[in-house]
């Protein structure tokens, strides 16, 4: 996994999309820091409700908490692979993924965990499920792996591309978004019969992508890259924001999520904090209590999300409402 390393910088406004001071928005947010009681970096944060969450990491880590992140205990993974994203079905059923293909699934909240069997060896990113029978693993070398059972078999889906592909989101069982290194961005309208290679005339690593619907969303990548798609990621505009006059380097922005169309959220290196209240016309740079890069992030509920990241990081995030 590469270094992360930017200078933090304020973004100003391009192409209609602009940052906005916190201060002038009416929605108050409040980020706290909470005790993960590990020093793993984290990659993957997933919350089923605002008091049940798990947070994947480095080592073969697996934290879990009952309480909304005031008390995180440390679970028995039996790897210490790499693990880098986690996904639950409902309360009980759940996934992550790592390093060399490593799958391993939960039937009991994440207390206990064992082996899935699956047919590569590439490291695996990402994973979604549209229905509580129909998922998907990404991954590098192209990797695509779905399940129509559940999650307890997996089987190889064409990519069509060598890139390594870090994030999938899905907005139905049939229509699904796939993005990764070199620009690479990938969709499907047949749940993954076929994957169609959109054009986004960019060179940059996308890390993340998330849909408030099924036709408006959002890719996020190195040095600061923001795309958006208004038509289920056929095609995508370039959204991102230069330096200001203080700023050496782009931030990379890591992961991003959106609670409904209007509120949105990105989170990235050195801390940083992105927040729209108005589908990503503007964007407001929240006052972060970290400055290790967040890598992972998750809202059960639009008012309450956590992100995590390097040093075992984990945080808060409180939304008010008007």
């Amino acid at each position: 996994m590469r270094t992360l390393a930017a200078v933090a910088c304020w973004l100003v406004t391009l192409l209609g999309i602009g940052m906005t001071e916190a201060a002038s928005l009416t929605v108050p947010v409040t980020v706290a820091m909470q005790k993960s009681g590990s020093e793993a970096t984290l990659l993957g944060v997933f919350f089923h409700d605002p008091q049940l969450g798990w947070a994947v990491g480095s080592g073969g880590t697996i934290l879990k908490t009952t309480d909304g992140g005031h008390k995180w205990k440390k679970v028995s993974s039996g790897t210490t692979a790499l693990l880098t994203a986690v996904y639950f079905r409902d309360a009980q059923r759940g996934w992550v993924v790592g390093a060399n293909g490593t799958v391993r699934t939960s039937k009991d909240g994440g207390e206990t965990w064992s082996v899935v069997v699956v047919s590569t060896q590439a490291p695996l990113y990402g994973i979604a499920f549209a229905s509580p029978m129909k998922g998907w693993m990404v991954g590098g070398n192209g990797t695509i792996l779905q399940t129509t059972d559940g999650g307890e078999n997996w089987t190889d889906q064409a990519s069509g591309t060598s890139a390594a592909l870090y994030a999938i989101a899905l907005t139905s069982e049939q229509q699904g978004t796939v993005v990764g290194a070199l620009g690479t961005i990938l969709t499907t309208t047949d749940g993954g019969k076929n994957w169609t290679t959109q054009v986004s005339q960019s060179s940059a690593t996308f890390f993340d992508v998330a849909f408030a619907d099924e036709a408006n969303g959002w890719a996020v990548g190195n040095a600061g890259a923001l795309f958006q798609t208004t038509d289920g990621g056929t095609h995508w505009i370039d959204r991102t924001l230069p330096c200001g006059r203080t700023c050496n380097k782009l931030t990379d922005l890591i992961r991003v999520r959106f609670t409904d169309a209007q509120q949105g959220w990105i989170v990235g290196e050195r801390g940083q904090i992105l927040r729209t209240s108005d589908a990503g016309f503007n964007w407001v740079e929240e006052t972060s209590p970290v400055k290790r890069s967040l890598m992972a992030l998750s809202f059960p509920r639009a008012s309450a999300g956590w992100a995590a990241g390097e040093g075992g990081t984990i945080i808060s995030i409180s939304a008010g409402k008007k």
